[in-house]
Order: C-alpha cells, then sequence, then structure tokens
C-alpha cells in the first residue's frame, strides 16, 4: 500500500507557527488523484495526505495575531496535508472559520461549497426563476449546488448515473431541493421538453463527467450558454458538436478552485465574502454538509476503498 498510518514527532512551535489538533478531514477525489499522481499539484514526498479539514488550535507562536487557542481553522489552501491527528502550521497556511457551524459542515468548507457558489456566481448571471444543469449531482458539489441554487431561487435540473437504488437517490436529492432529477439516458428522450414547459432552458451547465454525458447535457443549453468543465470522472474527454459552437455559439470554460485561491490571493474581502455567505447559509439550515460516514483514523484503509467504489452517494470522513 502507498499509505500508512504513522506516529510521528510534532514540530516544534516557530514564532508565526500554529499547533493543530485536526477534528475531521475528508476524502475527496483530488485526494486520491494526488495519491495516484495524476493531480495538478504533488506534494513532495513522503506527504501526508488530505486537502481539506478542519482542526482546533491549541497553541500559537508569539507573533500569531489572526489566531488564538480555541479558534477552529480550515487549510488556507491545497496540500496541506490534513489526515493527521496534530500539525504545526505557518499562520498564512490556516484559515479562521466560525465554530458555531457543525464539525461536518467546516470540516467539508473548503472544497465543495466554495467550488459550487463560485461557479453558479461567476459564469452566467443568474437571477431567481433562471435554471441551471448539473451532472453528478448527487457528487459533494452537486448536493452544494442544489442547495445554494435553491436559497437563491435557481431551478435545478440534476443528472444521475442509472444505479440500483435510483428512487432513494431521486428521493434524497429532492429533499435537498432539486426540482428535477433525471438519468444520463433521459437526456437523450423526447420527454426533456416536459420539463421546459414549467421552466426555462438552462444558460449554465456544470460538467464533473465528461464524455457522452457532457454532450447530451449541452444539447438542452440556451443559446450562448456556457458549459463549465470542474471534474472528469468519466477519465473522457470533453466532445462538442461543431454546430453548438457555430449556431448556438455555447462558451466552454474550466474551474478549480485551488487556482480561484491563487489568483484571490490579494483580494481578502472576496474571500472573506464567500465565506460569510456559504457560513451563513449553513447556518439558516439552507446548506447542509453532504451524505457523510465517519471513520476513525485508524480505519483509513476501509475509508480509502469506500471513497473509490462505484455509485458512491456517502463522502468518507476520517475522525481525527
Amino acid at each position: 500500500s502507498l499509505l500508512r498510518l504513522k506516529d510521528l514527532e510534532v514540530a516544534k512551535l516557530g514564532d508565526s507557527d500554529v499547533h493543530v489538533k485536526m477534528l475531521a478531514a475528508p476524502i475527496n477525489p483530488a485526494d486520491i488523484n494526488m495519491i495516484q499522481g495524476t493531480y495538478a499539484i504533488l506534494s513532495p514526498l513522503p506527504a501526508v495526505g488530505g486537502n481539506e479539514g478542519v482542526g482546533e488550535v491549541l497553541e500559537v507562536g508569539r507573533r500569531v495575531a489572526s489566531l488564538k487557542p480555541g479558534d477552529w481553522v480550515i487549510p488556507a489552501g491545497a496540500g496541506l496535508g490534513t489526515w493527521r491527528t496534530q500539525g504545526v502550521f505557518p499562520e498564512e497556511m490556516l484559515l479562521k472559520v466560525p465554530s458555531d457551524i457543525p464539525v461536518l459542515c467546516a470540516a467539508t468548507l473548503s472544497v465543495n461549497p466554495c467550488t459550487a457558489y463560485r461557479m453558479l456566481a461567476d459564469f452566467e448571471t443568474l437571477a431567481p426563476g433562471d435554471s441551471v444543469i448539473q451532472n453528478a449531482a448527487n457528487s459533494g458539489v452537486g448536493q452544494a449546488v442544489i442547495q445554494i441554487a435553491k436559497a437563491s431561487g435557481i431551478k435545478t435540473i440534476n443528472v444521475v448515473r442509472d444505479r440500483p437504488d435510483l428512487p432513494k437517490l431521486v428521493e434524497r436529492l429532492m429533499a435537498l431541493g432539486a426540482d428535477h432529477v433525471i438519468t444520463e439516458e433521459m437526456l437523450r428522450k423526447p420527454e426533456m421538453k416536459d420539463i421546459f414547459k414549467s421552466i426555462p432552458k438552462p444558460r449554465l451547465a456544470l460538467n464533473c463527467v465528461g464524455g457522452k454525458s457532457t454532450t447530451d447535457m449541452l444539447r438542452h443549453l440556451q443559446p450562448k450558454g456556457t458549459v463549465v468543465t470542474y471534474g472528469g470522472m468519466a477519465k473522457q474527454p470533453v466532445m462538442v458538436p461543431v454546430s453548438a459552437f457555430i449556431f448556438r455559439d455555447l462558451r466552454l470554460r474550466g474551474f478549480w478552485m485551488t487556482q480561484w485561491r491563487k489568483d484571490h490571493a490579494q483580494d481578502q474581502e472576496g474571500l472573506a465574502s464567500m465565506m460569510d455567505a456559504v457560513c451563513q447559509l449553513i447556518r439558516r439550515g439552507q446548506l447542509t454538509a453532504p451524505a457523510c460516514t465517519e471513520v476513525p483514523l485508524q480505519d483509513y484503509k476501509a475509508a480509502l476503498e469506500a471513497s473509490m467504489k462505484p455509485f458512491t452517494s456517502s463522502k468518507q470522513i476520517l475522525l481525527l
């Protein structure tokens, strides 16, 4: 196995360092890709896995001004290595988050909900009553898109793969606020027209799959609509008919939360307003953590295996 549980000495606390006791950290697809060596950021080895999670500050160096013992913190960027019980990190690598939100929400705050928030805000100007379409709707981002859109009065058309427990999944996504949940096969059927009797065709499509799923989804976009790709679970290229470009002037864009954070490193106001908006939704009960399975750290092997099973609708969260 590439991974093993190891006891390490906690590093000495420097003047600008923060000693953190980790509370919980999810296993995200990007974490697996980093281990496989296929991600755009790779940590120098040996490395601690995990890019997301929440911890509690135990102690701070004498130059640390923004944090104090008892504060909750999350990584400010990727590559922190969150699958650990404790760590000492430079102050600038951490971001304070409110401790009045549920621990599972805080642990899954910095990647999926922020990705959903940015994609809904940054590509098309959406007003209440408008619609968006997305595939992999049961993913962590997909669940956040449903809830953030619902809170803004935006309708969602949610595409999932057919599976044995489909009715249960449909019910769960509808309970989150989904307006329509359909299978990839349904995208190709004439009955799709019925959906657009009650809601407008979408101007925004969010793609986390690639391949046929994306091609079928973009057929339902309005002219001049935008397809935003933020993942490629099918490991197949995005294929677009030439006519979609020429006659409907569709736009194809990409989004990567890590890049957004880099581009906005000096824009503390923009970052704070996003985090505030997401935390407000959580406090109001309009945004919940994705469906989670909590696993003690020593059972990490089982958690990793479970996270890579097909049709996974539950995020594995390591309890630290």
